[in-house]
C-alpha cells in the first residue's frame, strides 16, 4: 500500500511538471542527432536517436495521462503555439528515421504529426495572443516540419506526389513566420527563457526544408528550373537565418540566463538546426564554406544539448526530492 501510494504521488509530480512545450525535448534531441548523422558521426547520432525515441514514447504515454488527470489545464495548453512542439518533435524524429532507411516508420510518424497539426491549428489560431514571443514561432516550426518529413520520405521512396504535397506546408510555414515576426516583441531577446532562439530556428527549418525539396526535386522533377528556384530559396533563407545568429549570441552574452528551463530545449533545437540546415544547403549549393561552418557548429550544438540535458536531469531530481520532502512533512508514509 505504501509503495503504491508513493508511486501514485510520484506520477502526479511528473504529470504536474510536464509543460505544453515538453515536445521541444524531442525536437532538440532529434535535430542534433540528424546533424551528427549528416556529419558522419553515426555512433553519437544513434545514441541521441535512442534517447529521442525514448523521450517520444514517454511523452506519448504521459501526455494522455495528464489530459485525464487535469483536462481543463490540458485543453488550455492545446491553445498555445508551444503545443506544436508535439508536431515538430514527431516529424523531426521521423526525418531522422529516414536516414536509417526506416521509411515505413517515418510514414507512420508523418500521419501522426499531420493529425496533431490538424487538431491544434484551429484552437491555437482562435486563441492567438499578441505581441508574440519566441514560442509563437513554433507555429512555423510545426508546419515546416511536416514539409520537411514529407520531402525526406519523397526523396527516399522516389514519391513525386509526396514531394508535391510538401509544398503547401512549406509555403504556409513561411507565411506563418511573417505573421508571427510582424507581431514579435523584440524585448523577448532580453527576457525570453530560451524560446527566443526560435526566431532563428523557425527560419532554419524553412531553410533545410527548401534544401530537401531541391535535393528530392533533382531526382524526381524533369524541370531543372524548379529545382534551381528551390536552391536559390534555400540559399536566401540560409543567409537570413545566419543574420539572426550574431543577434542571438549577443543576447546570450548581454542578458545571461543560466538557470534551467524547459524552454531551453527551444534553444537546443535552433542551435542544432543551424548545423543541419548548413549541411543540406552546403550540399545543394556545392558550397564548401557552408559545409565547413556546419562541421564546426554541430559540436556547438552537441555541447548545448549536453548542458541542457544535464539541467533537465538535475531539475527532475530536485522535483522528485521536493515531492518526497512534502510527503515526509505531511506525515504520509513514503
Amino acid at each position: 500500500m505504501r509503495r503504491s501510494r508513493a508511486a501514485a504521488d510520484a506520477l502526479e509530480t511528473i504529470l504536474d511538471a510536464i509543460p505544453p512545450a515538453s515536445g521541444a525535448v524531442v525536437m532538440g534531441t532529434g535535430i542534433v542527432s540528424i546533424a551528427l548523422s549528416l556529419d558522419g558521426q553515426e555512433t553519437l547520432s544513434r545514441v541521441l536517436l535512442a534517447l529521442d525515441a525514448a523521450a517520444w514514447v514517454i511523452l506519448a504515454i504521459l501526455l494522455p495521462a495528464r489530459a485525464v488527470r487535469d483536462s481543463a489545464r490540458f485543453r488550455g495548453d492545446l491553445r498555445t503555439p508551444a503545443a506544436f512542439t508535439a508536431v515538430a518533435g514527431t516529424a523531426v524524429l521521423g526525418t531522422r528515421l529516414t536516414l536509417l532507411g526506416w521509411n515505413w516508420a517515418a510514414g507512420a510518424l508523418l500521419l501522426i504529426a499531420l493529425g496533431l497539426w490538424l487538431g491544434l491549428i484551429g484552437p491555437v489560431l482562435r486563441h492567438w495572443r499578441t505581441p508574440t514571443v519566441g514560442a509563437s514561432f513554433i507555429l512555423t516550426v510545426g508546419t515546416e516540419s511536416l514539409a520537411l518529413l514529407a520531402a525526406a520520405i519523397a526523396l527516399a521512396e522516389h514519391a513525386d506526389w509526396l514531394l508535391i504535397a510538401s509544398l503547401p506546408p512549406f509555403v504556409l510555414g513561411l507565411g506563418f513566420y511573417l505573421f508571427v515576426a510582424r507581431r514579435f516583441d523584440v524585448g523577448q531577446l532580453a527576457t525570453g527563457r530560451g524560446d527566443h532562439w526560435v526566431t532563428g530556428g523557425a527560419l532554419a527549418i524553412s531553410t533545410v526544408t527548401a534544401g530537401r525539396i531541391a535535393l528530392a526535386g533533382g531526382q524526381l522533377w524533369s524541370s531543372s528550373g524548379a529545382v534551381s528556384v528551390f536552391k536559390d530559396i534555400a540559399l536566401v533563407l540560409w543567409a537570413l537565418t545566419l543574420l539572426w545568429l550574431p543577434v542571438l549570441l549577443f543576447a546570450e552574452v548581454r542578458w545571461p540566463r543560466g538557470r534551467y528551463s524547459v524552454r531551453r530545449w527551444s534553444t537546443v533545437f535552433p542551435v542544432g538546426m543551424y548545423a543541419a540546415c548548413s549541411f543540406v544547403v552546403g550540399k545543394v549549393a556545392s558550397a564548401q564554406a557552408i559545409t565547413d561552418f556546419a562541421r564546426v557548429w554541430v559540436w556547438v550544438a552537441l555541447a548545448v544539448w549536453a548542458l541542457v540535458a544535464t539541467g533537465l536531469v538535475r531539475a527532475a531530481a530536485r522535483a522528485l526530492g521536493h515531492a518526497l520532502e512534502r510527503q515526509a512533512s505531511s506525515g504520509r508514509p513514503a
